[in-house]
């Protein structure tokens, strides 16, 4: 990165030198124009092919002389005429036998001042866009500072010390060695000897073109061999020509040499990145990489795939297989619990049971027993508990219907038909698997008014509630050892028993092991339709997706190559 004090650059300009031997000089310049339309456009520009595809202009041209009027177009179509700035970067891009392979980013010269109507925010606009490159560890920063400036006072190098504080990736160059003062020349040798402030890439003094030369159109080859006169025969500095940290041509060795030591530092942890994303790009493309073939028969085989992993997911998932990571039933064991919890809950509202005795009293004496009343009680506090029963029914509907749905999302995540066809089929099997559910429950508290169960299983709950021993010789003298109570006690806790088991096998059976039967079924009837091909259309992005995914893991896979062809060389 090459940033300065003053404005000449505007925008950032990225120049690409390619050494290439047998050609004659060509340059490419290219940055996306405000003024170019969606439509595709050619013309040419002084006998030069230009081309405009979309908003991205593009120039090709051969005389060297006109880089500064291409540049100065293409910064003031971006930036406007003037002097304002714009984050917008131009590439150039310079083929011959006489550059060395270089990539260089100039970016705008540090104003302080704001000045011919540019923003009075001027300064923070050109610092901001300056450190959005030069904070980047991949880059090497160059601080150009005039050689009649006090160095220790430079803005740009302030900037770079802020980011590169040890000074491994910054390079000084001090331009205008002819316009320092007298006597001031071997405190400028002291800074290039890296005596002031040290930096560990060191410091080039280069002497550009002036503006004389400029105007006068000197070819580059004459502006070098000038610059190479003029260290050769100044008296303090035709040493630095023998240390080679004089002249244009030192610096472009140096820093080609220094951009590849730098690269080869940065290759260890350059390629940990490629790594690391070519693992974010494998999974994603894993997900969208098979579409289905043109060809009938290959959509009938790859539809046949499709549904047949669609059912091994169902059935991995309704069997509750440990291995499965969408095991839903620890969701569905917590629901029953609730229900067995609320089941529990309900014995201990029994202590009513002697009102009530009393208000379903008929004509009998005070101490006689009548079962009538015995079983009135027990049917009312059983029929209480129907509708959460129902309850539970609807929260394990919810939870299948969700589950099976996260399978279609996972299975057809590309084919929204699909998608639909099953979603609409799971939500239908349902609808009917709860009418059978609710049914069926209705029938089982239709059955527990029946006031029934076995004699041993009655004495045995019985025995445990009184602490006393009951057997089924003893059955004449219940009534004198026992109350009321503890009878209904006893019989509502085989009915707890009985019903916290019964309907979390009933409502699994119904709502997940025949959703998960009859939806194999139908899903395979999906093969008997003649528009396979419409059933597998994708949604219109996939297949871009796809495209970008594979474009992206091809170039990640030949930069891994290419490090891994550098650390072997």
């Amino acid at each position: 990165m090459v940033f300065a004090v003053g404005i000449v650059t505007r925008c950032p300009l990225e120049l690409r030198l390619k050494k290439v031997p047998g050609v004659n000089w060509k340059a490419v310049l290219t940055y996306n124009s405000k003024t170019a339309g969606p439509i595709r456009a050619s013309r040419l520009v002084n006998g030069n092919a230009a081309q405009s595809t979309h908003n991205e202009e593009k120039i090709e041209f051969t005389n060297p002389l006109s880089v500064e009027e291409r540049v100065a177009a293409a910064q003031n179509e971006l930036a406007g005429k003037g002097l304002g700035i714009c984050g917008e970067l131009i590439t150039l891009e310079i083929m011959s036998p006489d550059v060395c392979d270089l990539t260089l980013i100039d970016l705008p010269g540090i104003a302080r001042v704001p000045v011919n109507g540019q923003p009075e925010d001027i300064g923070k606009q050109i610092k901001r866009l300056i450190m959005k490159y030069i904070n980047k560890r991949e880059t090497i920063n160059l601080v150009v500072v005039p050689c009649n400036t006090d160095i220790a006072t430079t803005e740009a190098l302030k900037m770079a010390q802020e980011v590169d504080p040890d000074g491994k990736r910054t390079v000084a160059i001090l331009t205008k060695p002819d316009l320092i003062d007298k006597g001031t020349e071997k405190s400028v040798l002291a800074i290039v000897n890296n005596e002031v402030i040290p930096l560990r890439k060191g410091y080039i003094m280069v002497k550009c073109r002036g503006q004389q030369q400029i105007d006068d159109e000197i070819p580059l080859e004459e502006a070098v061999q000038t610059e190479r006169d003029f260290f050769q025969n100044h008296d303090y500095f035709r040493c630095l020509l023998e240390l080679e940290k004089a002249t244009i041509k030192c610096l472009a060795v140096k820093l080609t040499q220094d951009l590849v030591d730098h690269i080869k530092k940065s290759l260890p942890q350059l390629q940990e990145q490629i790594k690391k994303q070519l693992w974010n790009v494998k999974k994603p493309l894993k997900d969208c990489e098979h579409g289905p073939p043109e060809d009938l028969d290959g959509a009938k085989e790859f539809l046949i795939k499709t549904l047949n992993g669609f059912n091994e997911k169902i059935k991995s998932l309704s069997s509750g297989e440990p291995s499965t990571e969408k095991n839903m039933f620890a969701q569905l064991r917590a629901e029953f619990k609730k229900w067995n919890d609320y089941l529990n809950s309900t014995k201990t509202s029994f202590h009513n049971s002697k009102e009530s005795s009393e208000n379903l009293r008929g004509s009998e004496l005070p101490g006689f027993s009548n079962y009538r009343t015995f079983e009135k009680i027990l049917q009312d506090h059983v029929a209480e508990l129907k509708d959460p029963a129902m309850d539970l029914l609807n929260a394990i509907k919810d939870i299948v219907i969700e589950k099976f749905t996260d399978v279609v999302s996972e299975c057809f995540q590309n084919y929204r038909v699909l998608q639909n066809i099953i979603t609409d089929k799971i939500n239908n099997i349902q609808l009917t698997q709860l009418e059978k559910a609710e049914q069926r429950i209705s029938e089982q508290f239709k059955m527990e008014n029946r006031i029934y169960t076995q004699d041993p299983i009655y004495l045995k709950i019985l025995s445990e509630i009184t602490n006393e021993t009951f057997s089924e010789m003893e059955l004449p003298v219940f009534d004198k050892r026992c109350s009321y109570d503890h009878m209904m006690k006893a019989y509502y806790e085989i009915v707890v028993q009985r019903i916290a088991d019964q309907l979390p096998l009933m409502i699994t059976f119904y709502m997940l092991q025949e959703t998960a039967q009859v939806l194999t079924i139908d899903t395979m009837k999906l093969l008997e339709k003649p528009d396979v091909h419409e059933l597998l259309s994708e949604d219109s992005d996939v297949s871009k997706r796809r495209r970008d995914l594979r474009a992206r893991l091809n170039r990640l896979t030949s930069a891994e190559e290419a490090i891994s062809k550098f650390f072997n060389y």
